[in-house]
């Protein structure tokens, strides 16, 4: 089956054509990262008006690279939640406008999960495993049983990961987006130069949750109280910043294995593509865990995932009727 995947959760417009899961013959991106980048962040408005002015575009593009015409498709999926919610809107109608069109399938995808089913579709691993979501907007850490169903055992109760370092970034007029920036900062630097505090939830909802704000608060408002002797530049600063932020995710990851007895790892996100991130992942294969890291090119917001995963779903004959909605919260 070859699956006609559409992203447009945030500030990615995407489509990809892929084929029973596995084969991508293609996964175009474009991406609206300089537009965004005089305000540090991106901005919603801006965001959803692009899509409308992209997506056309990127459809026509991503059906010439792979070679196939709209007739030969089998299905359509689209990230319907979580999201922006004009950004989102306008990929379930352009979506919902295709399905009817064509008379093809249509199902809704859940921005989450397929995250998580990412690293899937290039090397597959049995259910359930340890997945480890990690990106600007989410933080979860989950016992991932099939690809529908998750059990969250840990997320953030404040900043997500990538948040925090877009936050960083920002306070030290680093340039956005902040992950790529210090993450390059942080391989020149000296980690040990800050002994920032790794924050603790003294009543978790989850077992595994974390909290970044403590950590943010610190390296932005008070450096001065952290520091040992070091000199204070921009690599050390972010090196000792990464340092914790990393530790506390694979503190929890760890934890979790152990206590779950589960011996698979996967990992996906666009924080997932971080330098110390993946070391300290692929580390766990010397304790005998099964590590699976989406590549660079799957960790980012992009549609392959979506029909990957919507690949999943159709087959089984799941699908979502022309009354789909897009919606923007996270829903088990």
């Amino acid at each position: 089956m070859i699956i006609l995947g559409i992203e447009t959760s945030c500030d990615e417009c995407s489509i990809a054509l892929v084929e029973d899961a596995k084969y991508i013959h293609s996964n175009i991106i474009a991406s609206q990262i300089v537009l965004h980048k005089p305000y540090n962040g991106v901005v919603p408005e801006i965001a959803s008006r692009l899509h409308v002015c992209w997506i056309r575009q990127v459809l026509e593009a991503a059906l010439k690279k792979a070679d196939i015409s709209l007739d030969k498709i089998d299905g359509i999926a689209v990230t319907s939640h979580p999201g922006l919610l004009g950004s989102l809107l306008v990929g379930v109608n352009f979506a919902k406008g295709l399905a009817l069109g064509l008379n093809k399938p249509l199902v809704g995808i859940d921005h989450i999960r397929a995250h998580l089913f990412a690293p899937q579709i290039e090397h597959s691993m049995d259910y359930p495993y340890l997945g480890v979501l990690l990106s600007g907007g989410h933080t979860f850490i989950c016992n991932v049983l099939s690809y529908d169903k998750i059990e969250i055992l840990g997320s953030t109760v404040d900043d997500a990961i990538g948040e925090a370092y877009d936050k960083v970034a920002k306070h030290y007029n680093l340039g956005y987006p902040g992950g790529v920036i210090v993450d390059s900062l942080a391989q020149k630097g000296d980690p040990m130069s800050f002994m920032f505090p790794g924050s603790e939830i003294k009543k978790p909802l989850h077992k595994y949750d974390v909290s970044f704000s403590g950590l943010k608060t610190a390296v932005i408002n008070q450096l001065q109280y952290f520091s040992t002797g070091k000199e204070v530049t921009n690599e050390n600063i972010c090196a000792s910043f990464q340092r914790v932020a990393v530790g506390m995710i694979m503190k929890r990851v760890r934890k979790a294995l152990k206590d779950t007895g589960l011996k698979r790892v996967s990992a996906g996100g666009g924080v997932s593509a971080n330098s110390l991130i993946r070391a300290s992942l692929l580390d766990l294969k010397n304790d005998g865990y099964d590590v699976s890291l989406a590549s660079l090119k799957l960790c980012t917001d992009n549609a392959a995932m979506v029909a990957g995963l919507g690949y999943m779903y159709l087959k089984d004959g799941i699908t979502s009727s022309l009354e789909l909605d897009a919606t923007s919260s996270f829903r088990l």
